[in-house]
């Protein structure tokens, strides 16, 4: 229900127009059967919808409009009746005149005009170009800036987002090419702080922004309510300021200004999360860069952004894909190849038997050729001796192994049936070593029987990785098991499926500090497994405990409470003042925002 409607159930959206002698109102001309006249009402209203006076109709007028748009976006209806001028009309009133934004429930109105454009224009180009025509492009630049608050910078990086992603409308937003960029990127770096300053950790009802707290509740709820929509509002924020960013490096323009150092660190971060899963953030970003040669340079420069990358390839989240392809692109490049394989190919060695992921066919296979480019050339020499090992031993365990296996297995299928027997044997000799606490010994087995398992014993080699990786983990060695885990999850069928891999792989990630991957490894080890709502306490505990730290906010909270304890720290040894300017600016500002709030 709408924050307006549910104080008003009954209420209707009266915006008085007048058609010769005959009133009507907005929704009254959306009932109308005669088209004609219909059509008369709703672009007269729409045309005079800036001059009305009572700031409760208008803003139940504007919250009716987004609806029916969000409801049906791809109408001509409204936006062949002038609803672009009309909104770009109501967004200059808001911006020009402090004082008639300041009443009642104006305030609502340039996020909702700006709403109102964006939902209208995410599926039809030509919708996008009539908008633009319209002149909504300087309005929702202007409340970009910051004129207001964050809730109307949500709205308005959606909007222009959409508008330029159409090729028709690319160059209008483009016209503010530098600016349009330099503030997508301040805000995809900025809005969580400022989400987290401003309203989460204000945890007094009477403290936040009242319009703010209608918005994202509706007018329902308390605060638990307010701080679950901040969060999915500031990721979403986050996200729609990365696709704005996306449409310009699609077309490899402002690459230099986007692959700014700290940008990138900040991006290789930067994750839609639960709560806005279907969103590739930071990652999809990063592998529209990686497109362009000018990226790929800048992107192989920063380490951050490869170790986040080779973490991502050996996990089992939904974007793994773009990580293993950014890799790839990077690897192909012989610009870049050298700065990312020392590093990339320990993560990538464990990916080469698989079979597809994300209908990307015979992916290991890919993989493998990427690694092995220039390996039997003088170009090889030039990697480091580690390297040049891990790569031989790629060459001989996936290539000279598959060639023989596949020339004497299928003249001998005797052989193969053997050489399971063995396999199953030695497999049994570890298993008993484990149980008597000879971990190593264990190991030992386990190698062996894996060096000796036929490839297309892919059920089999998946086991065997699994339970060594397990060793692994009990003997602290969290890198291999990590590996281990991962080998025995590519040759898993579906990929990523393996429950008892996924559960010590998560394990490990957690020894390591990896929250995220941790999280995402634990997920799918509930959801693959037959629980029936009974999720272990182990589990449980797992989830809550990488939740907590991969929390949106919890960087932002543990920065405010660092400056705190700092502060106390300082004032103890009377050495305040050197924190008083800087949180008296913050003051400053949080009175600014207050003062936005004309229902305080």
């Amino acid at each position: 229900m709408d924050h307006f409607s549910y104080r008003n159930t009954n209420k209707m959206v009266r915006t008085h127009v007048v058609v010769g002698s005959r009133p009507c109102c907005f929704s009254c001309a959306m009932e109308e059967k005669d088209p004609c006249v219909r059509k008369a009402w709703l672009e007269l209203s729409l045309r005079d919808m800036h001059m009305i006076r009572d700031d409760t109709e208008l803003a139940l007028t504007l919250s009716f409009i987004w609806r029916y748009a969000m409801a049906d976006p791809e109408n001509p209806e409204l936006p062949s009746l002038g609803v672009f001028e009309c909104m770009t009309r109501l967004m200059k009133k808001g911006l020009e005149d402090v004082e008639w934004v300041m009443t009642g429930q104006n305030v609502y109105v340039p996020y909702y005009a700006a709403h109102i454009i964006g939902s209208y224009t995410m599926k039809k180009p030509e919708f996008a170009t009539k908008a633009v025509e319209s002149g909504v492009i300087a309005p929702l630049l202007e409340l970009m800036r910051g004129k207001m608050s964050w809730v109307e910078q949500r709205v308005v990086v959606r909007a222009l987002g959409h508008l330029a992603s159409y090729e028709t409308t690319f160059e209008a937003v483009a016209a503010y090419e530098d600016e349009v960029v330099r503030l997508a990127m301040e805000i995809a770096m900025t809005c969580v702080d400022v989400v987290y300053e401003e309203f989460v950790s204000v945890q007094e009802k009477e403290g936040r922004v009242r319009y703010h707290s209608d918005l994202l509740t509706r007018g329902l709820g308390g605060l638990e309510m307010e701080d679950r929509k901040a969060e999915e509002w500031a990721s979403q924020l986050q996200c729609w300021s990365l696709h704005l960013l996306n449409c310009f490096a699609y077309k490899q323009r402002c690459i230099s200004l986007i692959c700014n150092k700290t940008f990138l660190k900040e991006l290789s971060q930067m994750w839609g999360g639960l709560v806005n899963h279907t969103s590739p953030s930071g990652i999809g970003l990063i592998r529209i860069i990686c497109y362009s040669k000018q990226g790929r340079r800048h992107v192989s420069g920063s380490r951050e952004m490869i170790l986040s990358l080779c973490n991502l390839s050996r996990s089992s989240d939904d974007w793994q894909y773009m990580g293993i392809d950014c890799l790839l692109l990077l690897l192909k490049d012989q610009a870049t190849r050298y700065n990312v394989l020392e590093m990339s190919l320990f993560y990538l060695v464990d990916l080469v038997e698989l079979k597809a992921l994300n209908v990307r066919p015979n992916l290991g296979d890919r993989i493998t050729k990427v690694l092995l480019m220039h390996y039997k050339t003088k170009k090889g020499c030039a990697y480091s001796h580690k390297t040049q090992k891990a790569l031989k031993e790629l060459w001989r365990n996936k290539v000279e192994r598959r060639r023989r296996e596949r020339k004497f297995m299928s003249k001998n299928q005797e052989f193969l049936r053997e050489t399971s027997v063995v396999v199953y044997l030695i497999k049994q000799q570890a298993n008993q070593l484990l149980h008597v606490g000879d971990i190593e010994g264990a190991i030992k087995c386990y190698t062996e029987a894996i060096g000796l398992c036929p490839l297309k014993l892919r059920r089999k080699r998946m086991n065997l990785y699994s339970e060594r990786g397990e060793c692994y983990l009990l003997l602290g060695d969290v890198d291999a098991a990590i590996s281990d885990c991962t080998r025995a999850l590519c040759l898993s069928e579906p990929v990523n499926s393996h429950g008892k891999s996924l559960w010590t792989r998560s394990r490990a990630n957690d020894i390591k500090g990896l929250s995220r991957e941790s999280l995402m490894d634990c997920i799918m080890f509930v959801n693959g497994r037959c629980f029936r709502g009974n999720i272990p306490y182990y589990a449980a505990q797992m989830i809550s405990k990488q939740m907590e730290a991969t929390w949106l906010f919890e960087k932002a909270r543990a920065s405010k409470l660092g400056r705190m304890m700092l502060k106390e720290k300082f004032h103890l040894t009377g050495l305040s003042t050197i924190t008083e300017e800087p949180e008296k600016k913050k003051e400053g500002m949080m009175m600014q925002r207050k003062k936005l709030d004309p229902l305080e």
